[in-house]
């Protein structure tokens, strides 16, 4: 069967990577990461899957690194801050907002899938905490804990929306996950002592 597009190829924004994956986060966040095909992302973009192959040669593989980095790369800024532990703290906000609204992608970053994707993230994080006289050996960690603990929690909260959530209930009775967010937040950024 012949697919038809339903706008003129000649009124179609032209194809390229950020549209593809742009329409992958999209069909993601709408529908799952298990309904993400080729095909799928062909109809969506109104080209055949196969002119996905064009831009991403390596097919879906490609396509899911492209969409952790996509989602994962979100670096650090100082700017207007009241300082380091303010900027981090707006950033750890800000970051796990940007996992919760695509959660369909988390699973694929908690995996490791496309690790170096967060280099930039971790590199910001540190360059941060340097600035405010952490000692680089201690920013590097506390870089890397601050990124666990907020893709973590974001994990945990996305599965506390499902059963799992009954038995937290049942032991300690309604989840604040912004409270519960913001405490452990506390607990990471004030566990980082200045040289």
């Amino acid at each position: 069967m012949v697919r038809q597009p339903q706008i003129n190829a000649q009124n179609r924004p032209p194809l390229t990577i950020e549209r593809i994956i742009e329409s992958a986060l999209h069909i993601i966040d709408g529908q799952g990461l298990g309904r993400l095909t080729m095909r799928r992302l062909g109809d969506s973009l109104e080209v055949e899957a196969m002119a996905i192959y064009h831009h991403l040669p390596r097919g879906k593989e490609q396509l899911l690194d492209g969409l952790v980095a996509h989602v994962a790369a979100a670096p650090a800024d100082a700017t207007g801050a009241a300082g380091w532990r303010d900027a981090l703290r707006r950033w750890a906000m800000a970051y796990r907002a940007r996992l919760l609204e695509h959660a369909g992608v988390l699973p694929l970053l908690v995996t490791g899938r496309n690790p170096a994707a967060l280099t930039e993230t971790v590199l910001s994080l540190r360059e941060i905490l340097r600035q405010g006289g952490v000692p680089e050996a201690a920013a590097a960690t506390a870089a890397h804990t601050l990124l666990g603990f907020v893709i973590g929690h974001a994990a945990l909260e996305v599965r506390g929306t499902a059963a799992w959530a009954e038995t937290v209930r049942a032991v300690e009775g309604p989840v604040d996950w912004d409270a519960r967010f913001s405490g452990g937040l506390d607990l990471v950024l004030n566990s980082v002592n200045p040289g």
